[in-house]
């Protein structure tokens, strides 16, 4: 088990930000030692960690809620259940939603890069004429 502090440290969020999410019910509430604590499990950590890369990634808050409101993330077992399957229908398009957009945003990013590229080369060949 974690404390709030080490696992802010493992997913790279801030201890802010993970009692915020537990407050908009983004995360469950979290467990708490007899002292009132919170502490976190290692599939907490998991979990963290994939929204962390989703958070990175630029899915909105709402995207991120539906996704974790489908259910388990399956990372160490399935069960064949129609549900099951009706959740990872769900995730398979909210995920290929964000990587077309994610796609997208790489090719403007792209575009500008080399804009800034060409660029750069121009005003070096200007220097170096001079």
């Amino acid at each position: 088990m974690y404390s709030i502090g080490e696992t802010a440290e493992l997913t790279g969020f801030t201890a802010d930000t993970l009692r915020y999410y537990e407050k908009i019910g983004l995360l469950p509430r979290a467990t708490r030692k007899s002292n009132g604590l919170r502490v976190y499990s290692e599939d907490d950590i998991h979990l963290l960690q994939f929204l962390y890369c989703l958070k990175q990634t630029g899915l909105p808050l709402e995207e991120m809620s539906e996704f974790i409101q489908e259910g388990q993330v399956f990372e160490n077992e399935f069960s064949p259940t129609e549900q099951n399957y009706l959740s990872i229908n769900k995730r398979i398009q909210i995920l290929s939603k964000h990587l077309k957009k994610m796609e997208e945003q790489r090719q403007n990013i792209d575009t500008v890069i080399n804009l800034t590229v060409k660029k750069l080369h121009f005003y070096e060949e200007l220097v170096e004429k001079k």
